[in-house]
């Protein structure tokens, strides 16, 4: 195996290509090689500086460190949506073709099978796999999805260069094998999924919601499913009995003569409770 040496590495893959028969994916594999060529001509980068790849439904090229990132990261935003855009517009439904796209940097070796070895790179094939830059471009209308590792920003992105807009790229952070790998998506980030821009993030299993589980029905001061709370059947005002109700709560209250409810002639139909003297100061409790 050869010492490891700093590349720039670029990933690159086509959308649904499983999805096709093979006539289709003969095609699309064409114009894979196609866009590549050029975008990669187009910065400058001739083959003497690249070592190729193929992966079926995707190409890897490794690129030499000496080559410019800035005018490759430029092509890449400018270049690619253009020849998609020129190949898909005269293309049929069966034989667009969408991409995926990643640039990181690296130290890769090469084995004696002419395999490629390096941490970098499982890392850079871990995002272009990533179900978040996958959710990315089917949300988009135009056809490549473009993301960058956290070398290839702080290095070259966030300075905004002529050409690469600095805002339009959001940190993102996605689960692979090897744990969370922080990284910049450009343009808008997709929705909540698996992986999560770092503005958001998902809940996490165990964490307190704030809210408090319903106790199960065979334990104490367990409630039927859709009772009120005890607090709130409390707080529910209650409807008056039928009939005059008179509560005495404590002492001895006496009224000379009779007590009158209502329309009804002394307690008749009504309810009385506590202790009650009707008639004289010396009659019997009622």
């Amino acid at each position: 195996m050869t010492d490891p040496v700093s590349r720039t590495i670029l990933l690159l893959d086509i959308e649904k290509y499983s999805d096709r028969d093979d006539i289709e994916q003969a095609y699309l594999r064409r114009m894979l090689y196609d866009v590549a060529d050029r975008t990669l001509e187009r910065a400058g980068i001739d083959e003497r500086l690249r070592l190729r790849a193929d992966r079926g439904d995707s190409v890897m090229e490794l690129i030499d460190a000496n080559a410019s990132v800035t005018a490759l990261l430029r092509a890449l935003l400018t270049e690619v949506p253009t020849q998609l855009h020129a190949v898909n517009r005269m293309a049929s439904s069966s034989a667009q073709i969408r991409l995926r796209g990643v640039v990181a940097t690296g130290y890769v070796a090469v084995d004696e099978h002419d395999g490629w070895v390096g941490s970098d790179l499982n890392h850079a094939c871990r995002l272009l796999d990533a179900q978040l830059l996958r959710a990315a471009l089917r949300e988009r209308r135009d056809d490549f999805a473009l993301c960058v590792s956290e070398s290839v920003h702080t290095g070259i992105v966030r300075h905004g260069h002529a050409g690469i807009p600095a805002e339009d790229f959001h940190p993102v952070t996605v689960d692979s094998k090897n744990g969370p790998l922080r990284a910049w998506l450009h343009g808008p980030v997709p929705g909540a999924g698996d992986d999560h821009s770092e503005k958001g993030g998902t809940s996490v299993p165990g964490a307190s919601s704030g809210e408090r589980p319903a106790p199960r029905r065979d334990q104490p001061g367990a409630q039927a499913p859709g009772s009120p709370a005890p607090e709130a059947r409390a707080a529910r005002p209650t409807a008056p009995p039928a009939g005059a109700v008179f509560h005495f709560d404590g002492g001895a209250p006496t009224f000379g003569g009779s007590l009158v409810g209502g329309d009804q002639h002394g307690v008749s139909g009504g309810q009385v409770t506590g202790d009650v003297h009707l008639g004289g100061s010396g009659g019997e409790s009622a």
